[in-house]
């Protein structure tokens, strides 16, 4: 049966819908605009083994209606467009420079960073959280890693509002998405060039210099894997930070009882990715045959919407679901994926999670939403979801005086 795509339109609040999605059955398939058909997986288990089954493939030049759309966009090089074994080697090559060391390394820095900016908004007791806090704090630990110039960084962040978002609002000027590429394209070129003739002690530097076995990232891959960093190194953890500070605030005893044991920051962060993660609904894949999941037969070259948001609170794997729980010690959420394709980037967003939810509840006291829930703004609908803003208020209280 083919129903309507306005079903994962509410951007507001998209569990419902999901919900009923998951419990109409395994797979559904929905028309997206151009025709597309998209068969939904929404159960736990069937998302799950999906994530791993090599029948489905993260290569969107394998869907038959879109490869011509695809032809000679830059983007369709980078590591979570491709299969093994060209994903492989292009993993490989990656982590030689994205280490867990360099990735533990960060956390002093992540957390100076994240005192100055909140430095700037304890004493006025109200901020803006998106853009003052949850939004610079992965920006500048992501352009530091990768060695962005700082006066660079809200450039490529508005390249990247502009190709996330409004390819996936019915009412979008693709020719704005297609500029905002070319700038993008543009601006990485000049700035490996840069590299090239001037290297430096940055993640960039590393790119440019790895090699595995003698190979080494083409200009292409090497364009491809730095946006990728960029989108994984903060888009998805300023949806992270804010989902998740605004599921405490619906969730006062949750936050009173974060706020009186701070050891459970760690499994609350991996609760909020479960919970509201800023993977919704889902990661697409593409048929390479014809093939059963769930009962329903899709058809080679259609696309496959993995919906993560809906599985993650699937009643058969997770009790309660809809409750949020900072103490829960089950974390099997998918928010990172499963499988080759695995999260990257996982280790960076989990420690910048952590150490921003124990800042924001250290330093701001009273802290409550400062809008009406139907005011706020969101973003996303094709593969992330996050707010546009956050406007909450506090307690004020003074800078503190810090040694140096």
């Amino acid at each position: 049966m083919t129903v309507p795509v306005t079903p994962l339109a509410d951007l507001a609040d998209p569990h419902p819908a999901l919900a009923a999605l998951r419990e109409d059955g395994p797979v559904r398939r929905l028309d997206l605009r151009m025709g597309l058909p998209v068969w939904v997986v929404a159960r736990y288990d069937d998302v799950l083994a999906a994530l791993s089954d090599p029948r489905l493939s993260n290569d969107p030049h394998h869907a038959g209606a879109l490869t011509e759309l695809l032809r000679g966009d830059f983007l369709s090089r980078s590591m979570i467009g491709t299969d093994p074994p060209e994903h492989t080697r292009l993993r490989r090559l990656v982590s030689k420079a994205f280490t867990a060391r360099r990735v533990e390394g960060l956390r002093p820095r992540v957390r100076e960073i994240t005192d100055a900016l909140l430095d700037r908004i304890t004493p006025r007791g109200g901020a803006e959280l998106v853009g003052e806090f949850a939004l610079p704090l992965p920006v500048t630990v992501i352009g530091e890693l990768l060695g962005v110039p700082e006066g660079d960084r809200d450039r490529f962040r508005g390249w990247t509002d502009e190709m996330l978002d409004r390819p996936f609002d019915p009412r979008s000027d693709m020719a704005r998405v297609t500029a905002a590429r070319e700038r993008m394209h543009g601006y990485l070129a000049e700035l490996v060039a840069a590299k090239r003739a001037r290297p430096a002690d940055d993640l960039l530097t590393d790119l440019i210099e790895v090699t595995d076995e003698g190979e080494r990232l083409d200009g292409q891959e090497l364009m491809a894997m730095i946006f990728l960093l960029l989108i994984a190194g903060y888009v998805t953890t300023v949806g992270l930070i804010a989902n998740g500070t605004l599921a405490l605030l619906r969730a006062p005893d949750q936050l009173d009882r974060l706020r009186a044991d701070p050891t459970l920051v760690p499994q609350a962060v991996e609760e909020l990715l479960r919970f509201d993660g800023p993977v919704n609904p889902g990661l697409t894949r593409y048929a390479l045959e014809d093939l059963e999941i769930g009962g329903a037969r899709i058809p080679r070259g259609d696309v496959v919407l993995l919906a993560i948001a809906a599985a993650d609170r699937d009643p058969d794997r997770f009790p309660d679901p809809d409750r949020l729980d900072v103490g829960a010690t089950d974390p099997g959420h998918l928010a990172f994926g499963h499988g080759v394709h695995y999260c990257l980037g996982a280790p960076l967003a989990r420690l910048e999670g952590q150490v921003a939810f124990t800042a924001l509840l250290a330093r701001l006291p009273g802290l409550a939403l400062g809008v009406d829930e139907d005011e706020l703004r969101w973003t996303g609908g094709g593969v992330l979801r996050g707010l546009r803003e956050l406007p909450v208020t506090f307690t004020p209280t003074p800078t503190p005086t810090r040694a140096g």
